[in-house]
């Protein structure tokens, strides 16, 4: 058998292909992605997430309101806690924040429901597991950050729909009209985006015929590096550095804005906010939350938009030829502050959403599966050698 000579790529796998996909595509170049057939920012704009999260499952939007509301119900009953897992709770929210606490419980909610590796399953069953873990998700996140709190968990309304819900367990408050929409756009927003990191750390682990849980737990293990969903809040400590708000009411605010940021570039520090590994123009994502800032008002949203501008410019000056933009991150910690949510759920309000992009794209793998084993170039020394004997 003649050996199959070894392919050099990228460093980290940059503009790799490796495999087809009918989940979506981020189209860097263009400032665009899309979920199926379907714009991603459009689905935001004018369909609720339960809408989207159908598409990414099944493959088709609801085209009825009955189709609609039987989807609904059919998860309606998933996002209780199950009972197994609603005793350890309050001993997983005490050992640390709720994304570390969201690995374990997922765990243990897999265990309970009894799920077997996907290459066990058939589509029917795989399909079953994966609602349950969407389902699921936002009421763990929410009720391990109630019990870090010393507050009981609030369950489900099943009158709500998901955004107003999820903000529902996390205060205990019904939540304004303004708010529920503005969470529910940026949620659809984040249900998938290409070939990320935590969206291909859950493809690899599917790729060994794992369960759901699993590849799920992998991915909010990847979810939680500073450099993928760990940003929003640290984007808005910068605006903190700064002063907050009460930057806007100086005589010359753009210079607080230079004093904070200018040394960060010349030194070679990351700017939380600014930058992707994939856009090189507007990161369509940022341009709906900066929209939906404005809407919501406040200093916070006028306060960003300053600082995003005066940043371009000093990257462009600074940077020049790099390009860099506004990411998600920048404005969704300025949404998601105005929408009453803490700053520790930050990301994991991201992986509420993003749980429903992963578990489509686990589906697609275990449809069609080759396990994902790529291979490394060794630059140790040079092997074999003897091994040294003791002195």
């Amino acid at each position: 058998m003649t050996a199959i000579e070894p392919l050099q790529v990228p460093r980290g796998l940059k503009g790799v292909v490796i495999t087809d996909t009918e989940v979506g595509d981020v189209r860097g170049a263009e400032g665009f992605y899309h979920y199926r057939q379907y714009s991603a920012v459009d689905l935001a704009a004018s369909r609720p997430l339960e809408d989207v999260w159908q598409l990414l499952v099944d493959g088709h939007l609801p085209t009825s309101v009955a189709e609609r509301s039987r989807f609904r119900e059919e998860v309606a009953p998933l996002r209780r806690l199950p009972p197994a897992l609603a005793e350890v709770l309050p001993a997983i929210a005490r050992a640390g924040e709720p994304l570390d606490g969201l690995r374990t419980a997922l765990s243990l909610a897999a265990e309970a429901e009894g799920m077997r590796p996907t290459i066990d399953l058939s589509p029917a069953e795989r399909r079953a597991d994966a609602l349950l873990l969407c389902a699921v998700t936002p009421t763990v996140l929410c009720a391990l950050h109630r019990l870090r709190n010393g507050r009981e968990p609030i369950g489900p309304d099943d009158e709500l729909g998901w955004a107003a819900n999820y903000l529902w367990m996390l205060s205990g408050r019904r939540p304004p009209a303004a708010h529920a929409a503005a969470l529910g756009q940026y949620l659809v927003s984040t249900i998938d985006h290409g070939f990320n990191a935590s969206t291909f750390t859950a493809r690899v682990v599917a790729s060994t015929g794992a369960d759901l849980g699993a590849c799920v737990v992998a991915a909010v293990g990847a979810l939680s590096g500073p450099l993928h969903g760990g940003a929003p809040s640290r984007a808005l400590a910068l605006l903190d550095t700064m002063g907050g708000v009460d930057v806007l009411d100086l005589a010359d605010p753009i210079a607080r804005v230079d004093a904070v940021v200018r040394p960060m570039i010349e030194a070679g520090d990351k700017i939380m906010g600014f930058g992707h590994a994939v856009y090189r123009t507007d990161d369509p994502r940022s341009l709906l939350l900066r929209d939906l800032a404005r809407r919501l008002g406040g200093r916070q949203a006028e306060l960003g938009e300053l600082v995003e501008q005066r940043v371009i410019e000093l990257l462009a000056e600074l940077k020049p030829g790099r390009g860099l933009r506004t990411n998600v991150e920048f404005y969704a910690g300025i949404v998601m502050d105005a929408c009453g949510v803490p700053r520790s759920m930050f990301t994991p309000t991201f992986a509420s959403s993003r749980v429903i992009g992963w578990c489509a794209n686990v589906l697609e793998q275990a449809a069609d599966n080759k396990i994902i084993r790529p291979s490394a170039r060794y630059v140790g020394p040079p092997a074999p050698q003897p091994v040294p004997a003791l002195g």
